[in-house]
């Protein structure tokens, strides 16, 4: 309901301070700061790729960048301010210092975002050979993902399921095939000194305390309860796999059981017997409970939802398809409450 008489009125100076380059520079800071996420439509690739030398020189050269791209921001949008209140009468001496208005980052938080591209390198959303989304599309196949990518530095995992459990029970988990994008994306030769900076930086004994214990949940709280990847998990956790939802098929379920837990089962059951054979009993008695648990999550929960051979529509969001496949999947507290 404004009238022309409103404009009219408002306080403005006859001459205004021409701040539009600092306003375009501050803008396309942020633009840039906002691109390095993953989480950006525009997203090309990990930002320590760019730079060169071990993970901890990469991300101390990736965080200068930071510091100063930080800094650049502070000094335009107090000059913006100054000239401004300067227009207007005001003493630019009541300026106070601006604070960084840039996502704060150091080690862990670089290293967090490094561990989740390596994923999406894992399940072909991201490829170190090419920027940008690669796998996006509902029911895309590795088949997709090489036409794309023809010879690619390092193939993401060809049915879709990563497992992750606690000990060194698949030759293709998540924590090797970890391992394995570290060798591709930033060579053999510190792989090691690289490996000890990522458990440091995340403040883990090794990686696969982190990946069992946190990594999914930092995944769901990157992308705000609404994740794409899904986590099929026992009651008590002893088995996990993940799969990338825009891969998912009517078959998935069924790989998940007879490809990962059952294989797991067999495992479970063989070392059950060995340490009943060396008279272990406290082993024994851990693997008997492990069995259970993963006994009831087939019968009562991977098995019927395997015959059902669901289908999901990616257009209608994680809010709804996440919640058709029950307990099969990670309990999310608040997806289906939260908007």
């Amino acid at each position: 309901n404004t009238q022309p008489g409103d404009v009219q009125r408002l306080p403005v100076p006859a001459t205004l301070p021409d701040v539009g380059p600092e306003v375009c520079e501050c803008i396309q800071i942020a633009r840039d700061d906002w691109d390095s996420r993953e989480e950006s439509m525009d997203f090309l690739t990990n930002p320590l790729l760019r730079h060169e030398g071990t993970l901890a020189e990469r991300a101390l050269g990736f965080l200068r960048y930071v510091s100063d791209q930080q800094g650049r921001m502070v000094e335009l949008e107090t000059k913006i301010e100054r000239d401004v209140r300067a227009a207007f009468g005001l003493t630019a001496d009541e300026v106070a210092p601006r604070s960084p208005t840039l996502w704060k980052q150091d080690n862990a938080s670089v290293v967090l975002d490094l561990v989740s591209f390596a994923v999406g390198c894992m399940f072909g959303r991201y490829s170190l050979d090419e920027p940008g989304l690669i796998l996006a599309d509902q029911g895309a196949s590795l088949q997709d993902y090489l036409r794309k990518v023809p010879s690619p530095t390092f193939l993401p995992d060809a049915d879709n399921v990563i497992p992750i459990v606690g000990g060194d029970w698949f030759e293709d988990d998540i924590v090797e095939r970890f391992r394995q994008f570290l060798r591709a994306a930033f060579g053999e030769q510190h792989f090691e000194e690289n490996l000890r900076f990522v458990t440091e930086s995340l403040g883990v004994k090794n990686l696969r305390d982190y990946f069992v214990k946190s990594f999914y949940k930092d995944h769901v709280q990157r992308y705000k309860k609404r994740p794409i990847y899904w986590l099929f998990s026992g009651p008590k956790g002893s088995f996990n796999a993940l799969i990338y939802m825009h891969r998912y098929t009517p078959s998935t379920v069924s790989t998940v059981l007879n490809e990962y837990l059952r294989e797991f089962q067999a495992k479970i059951k063989a070392s059950l017997d060995h340490a009943e054979r060396s008279n272990n009993a406290k082993e024994a008695d851990r693997l008997r409970k492990i069995l259970l648990e993963l006994d009831e999550y087939e019968h009562d929960v991977l098995y019927p939802l395997a015959s059902q051979n669901i289908a999901i529509d990616l257009d209608d969001g994680v809010k709804v398809n996440y919640p058709k496949f029950g307990s099969a999947l990670k309990k999310i507290v608040g997806l289906e409450a939260s908007g």
